[in-house]
């Protein structure tokens, strides 16, 4: 069974800089420099539109993980999915929402997902805490340094 959680994340920037900048290849880069995060195939630099593919090359929990992600969804600026097409989930969907509130927006992102390798309480327990915590602090650097 797949694990899912959501994170809430509030910001001046108005509504559409946020999602113009969630979908920017270059900002989740530098956002993921910790674990040497970079686009090896697909759109590998600039925005990332409807359809299109990145290939990722990353390391998480001391292992390196490729994946493939395609924009599967786009309403600009209200709602974007990019969801997992070859990688080592069973199943990825990161579903990003975008509200404006009255000093700026909200971004919530609702990531789902299901490891092959894994149990529903090791996913809970391990990959659930460690993709929060990933996301948190990707979204405070994107924030930080285009804020």
């Amino acid at each position: 069974m797949p694990s899912t959680f959501t994170l809430v994340t509030e910001t001046p920037l108005s509504v559409e800089a946020l999602f113009d900048l969630s979908l920017d290849i270059d900002a989740h880069v530098a956002s993921m420099a910790r674990s040497r995060e970079r686009a090896v195939a697909g759109v590998v630099s600039g925005r990332i539109g409807l359809g299109e593919t990145v290939t990722w090359r990353a390391r998480h929990l001391g292992v390196w993980w490729t994946m493939t992600s395609q924009i599967t969804t786009l309403d600009r600026p209200t709602r974007f999915v990019d969801q997992q097409v070859r990688g080592p989930f069973r199943s990825f969907i990161h579903e990003h929402r975008f509200e404006r509130l009255e000093a700026g927006s909200r971004m919530t992102d609702t990531v789902t997902l299901a490891s092959p390798v894994f149990g529903s309480l090791a996913e809970r327990l391990v990959l659930v805490p460690y993709l929060r915590r990933l996301i948190r602090n990707r979204n405070a650097h994107l924030l930080a340094a285009h804020g």
